[in-house]
């Protein structure tokens, strides 16, 4: 992309000063406030058909890789009807469902201040409030109501009192998206009709089953999780936690017709060089799986 490009798609996508000063300068007053308007975000089935869906987990700094997929995809000129996403997964799809370009979303993830996605939420145990990351979807996507995207979108959260998956298909995307990614006792839950949201990480970190039960008859899953195969010596103390993460991702990778996992390493930053490491890996091996796609985009 040359540098007049990405002047104009950065100048596009965000304010990205402005948003991050803003973020940066604030805090949030009422952090458990509840979101029950017209407008707030809901978990409805799917009003329109779906067949091919992509599902994108969670992962933390890990879903740079999603970015790259991303790009690939859109190299091979492949088109979901349905992208379900968790957490980070969840932002980067619903950037792609409301259509915007891989390179719109490179863009904004080589680019972005990862500090600008939280703010002080004053009275909250977690004392981090996610509000940013609701305004950062509403900034990047002018249609803000989920079911009207050009392609449909899941938004996967875990709800708190019972630690039930929930897909969001209706509403504020910005929402959605901030209750999917509110990471537990790290991130104030997000209040929406009474009920508490955080992180779908424990729960549906690979959420293919949930791509099912929206109608989905083809399912490509990109896992952005560890391969635990590969992890360093340094890396035992985090393994029971990695071992109870790849029992969550297998539950639900079984049920896909492909995965994508994205070989980059163990240890992730948010540094540039691990970002573009992680786009680069996303893309390499999702090309190494041109025909399977293709043929499963056939189906």
């Amino acid at each position: 992309m040359t540098l007049q490009r990405r002047r104009l798609v950065g100048a596009a996508l965000l304010r990205v000063p402005a948003l991050s000063a803003a973020a940066l300068a604030g805090c949030t007053l009422a952090p458990d406030a509840d979101h029950d308007g017209d407008d707030a975000s809901r978990a409805l089935p799917l009003a329109r058909a779906v067949r091919t869906a992509w599902v994108l987990s969670s992962g933390g700094p890990r879903g740079f890789a999603h970015v790259g997929v991303l790009r690939a995809l859109d190299e091979l000129g492949l088109v979901p009807d349905l992208i379900v996403g968790a957490s980070v997964g969840a932002l980067v799809g619903g950037l792609r469902a409301a259509g915007r370009s891989a390179a719109d979303i490179e863009f904004l993830a080589l680019t972005l201040n990862v500090l600008s996605v939280a703010r002080l939420a004053l009275g909250s145990a977690e004392r981090l409030s996610g509000a940013p990351v609701a305004e950062l979807m509403r900034e990047c996507v002018p249609q803000q109501r989920i079911e009207r995207l050009p392609v449909a979108l899941a938004c996967v959260a875990a709800r708190r009192r019972d630690a039930v998956a929930t897909a969001f298909t209706a509403g504020d995307i910005g929402l959605a998206v901030q209750a999917s990614a509110a990471i537990e006792g790290r991130l104030t839950p997000v209040r929406i009709r009474g009920e508490a949201y955080v992180d779908a990480d424990w729960v549906a970190p690979l959420p293919v089953r949930i791509a099912r039960g929206l109608g989905a008859a083809r399912v490509l899953a990109v896992d952005a999780s560890v391969h635990l195969d590969r992890a360093p010596a340094g890396a035992a103390r985090y393994r029971e936690g990695d071992l109870k993460k790849e029992a969550l991702v297998a539950a639900d990778a079984r049920h896909a017709d492909l995965v994508i996992k994205p070989d980059f390493g163990y240890w992730v930053s948010f540094s540039r060089d691990f970002r573009e490491r992680a786009i680069a890996a996303g893309y390499r091996d999702t090309m190494a799986q041109a025909e399977r796609l293709r043929a499963l985009h056939r189906g």
